[in-house]
């Protein structure tokens, strides 16, 4: 079986070919990923209005935005058993985005997201396993 292509997140870029080993020509579609992963982010239910952290509070400061996806990604995930870490981790970091964004419009940096997600081999791997971002469930 194949491996799945492993490819950075690259939102806001043109389609692109691509193509592995032994498949057929595929079309990158970035449209694809910011659809899926504003499905996940409406799924989160944390009010960062009441969540208190000391990683929120960073973030907010425009400190540790990944050690907050993090922290409050796995607080989630273990209040839900149900719920994997790697789907909680999509759906804070893409929640969070839009608190800060939200709150304080100028902390936000435009790849934010993708290097938050880029880097976190476990969620990365999670893609790649699910078959890439044309695969995932959201």
């Amino acid at each position: 079986m194949p491996q799945p292509a492993s490819r950075p997140l690259v939102l806001l870029s043109a389609p692109e070919p691509l193509r592995s080993a032994g498949e057929h020509q595929t079309t990158f579609d970035p449209t694809v990923i910011a659809s899926r992963l504003r499905q996940m982010g409406d799924r989160c239910n944390m009010d960062f209005e009441r969540v208190s952290s000391e990683a929120l509070a960073e973030v907010l400061k425009g400190k540790k935005f990944a050690a907050a996806v993090d922290s409050l990604s796995r607080r989630w995930s273990d209040q839900n058993p149900e719920l994997a870490y790697e789907k909680a981790f999509l759906s804070v970091a893409v929640k969070l985005v839009m608190h800060v964004t939200e709150k304080v419009p100028a902390l936000l940096r435009p790849n934010q997201l993708i290097e938050v997600i880029n880097g976190n081999s476990q969620v990365r791997n999670y893609i790649e396993a699910c078959g890439g971002w044309e695969n995932l469930d959201s």
